[in-house]
C-alpha cells in the first residue's frame, strides 16, 4: 500500500498546502482518491507527484461534509463517489453561524458523480474499507461539537467515517477529521475487518488540546501498541505536541509518499 499526500496543513518542499486533507491510497493495483480538500491544490500537488487524477483515479471516498474536506469535488467529476447520506446538509458553526458544509448541493453533485450513498461500510479492494457510520461507544469522544444544523440543533457530524487498509494482517487507518473519535473509529475498523491488530493510524484527529480527551486517546492507543501515530490537519499544536512526545511520529506535508 502507498498512501499519497495531495493536501494537508503543512508544505512539503516545492509543493503547495492549505486547511484540508486530501490523499491518494493505492493499493490491489488500485488509486482512491481520500477527500479533496477545498481548492485544486490537489490536482497541483497530484500533477506534481505524477498521478493523473482524471486518468488514474475512478473512486472518490468523502470522509464527511465539511468544506475542507469536499470542496475540491467541484474540479473533478465523472467518478463514482462514496460517502454518508448525512454529508449533504446543511452546517455551520456554532461561535458565528457560518457555513462549513459543502459548497455544491446534492443534486449538483450527482449531476458530476456516480453517487453511492452509504452508512455501512463499503469494501473498496479486496483491502480497503470504506468504515461507513461509526458507532460511538467510548466514554470519551465525540461528547461535545462546536457545529449546528439549520435548525441550531447540535450537529455531531453523523457522516464522519474513515478508511482502513489491510497489509500483512494488520491495519492501516486513515482518518478525515475524526469527528466521530479516532478510536471509536479504530474500534470499528478492527470489527469490520476482524483483525485486531493496528500497525499505523494518520489523518485528522480533530483534538486541539492537552486534556482528558487527548490523555485518553492516547491511553487507548498505548494499550493496542499501535506504533506509528500521526496525527495531522485538525489536529492543533497542544495535542500534536503530546502525541510526538509519546509517539516519536512525523508530521504529515504535502509531497510526502509513504509505503506500507
Amino acid at each position: 500500500m502507498k498512501l499519497y499526500i495531495l493536501t494537508e496543513n503543512c508544505a512539503g518542499s516545492k509543493f503547495f498546502a492549505e486547511h484540508g486533507l486530501s490523499y491518494v491510497i493505492g493499493i490491489d493495483g488500485q488509486k482512491i482518491l481520500f477527500d479533496t480538500g477545498h481548492s485544486d491544490i490537489f490536482l497541483k500537488n497530484s500533477a506534481k507527484m505524477g498521478i493523473d487524477i482524471e486518468k488514474d483515479i475512478q473512486t472518490v471516498v468523502l470522509s464527511h461534509g465539511h468544506w475542507d474536506h469536499g470542496n475540491g469535488l467541484q474540479y473533478i467529476h465523472n467518478k463514482k463517489l462514496i460517502t454518508h447520506p448525512s454529508s449533504f446538509i446543511r452546517r455551520f458553526g456554532k461561535r458565528d453561524f457560518s457555513p462549513v458544509g459543502l459548497s455544491l448541493s446534492k443534486s449538483e453533485i450527482e449531476s458530476k458523480f456516480e453517487l453511492e450513498e452509504s452508512k455501512m461500510p463499503v469494501r473498496l479492494t479486496e483491502n480497503l474499507f470504506y468504515l461507513g457510520e461509526i458507532p460511538r461507544n467510548t466514554t470519551f469522544e465525540s461528547k461535545t461539537t462546536t457545529f449546528t444544523d439549520d435548525f441550531r440543533n447540535d450537529d455531531f457530524i453523523p457522516d464522519d467515517s474513515a478508511l482502513t487498509a489491510i497489509v500483512n494482517n494488520t491495519l492501516i487507518v486513515v482518518t478525515g477529521c475524526s469527528h466521530s473519535g479516532i478510536c471509536n473509529i479504530i474500534e470499528h475498523a478492527k470489527k469490520v475487518t476482524g483483525i485486531s491488530t493496528v500497525k499505523a493510524v494518520l489523518g485528522g484527529f480533530h483534538l486541539k488540546e492537552y486534556e482528558k480527551q487527548t490523555i485518553d486517546t492516547i491511553n487507548y492507543i498505548k494499550n493496542n501498541n499501535i506504533k506509528m501515530v500521526c496525527p495531522s490537519h485538525c489536529t492543533e499544536l497542544p495535542a500534536l505536541a503530546a502525541f510526538y512526545e509519546h509517539f516519536r511520529g512525523f508530521q504529515l506535508k504535502t509531497g510526502m509518499v509513504l509505503e506500507f
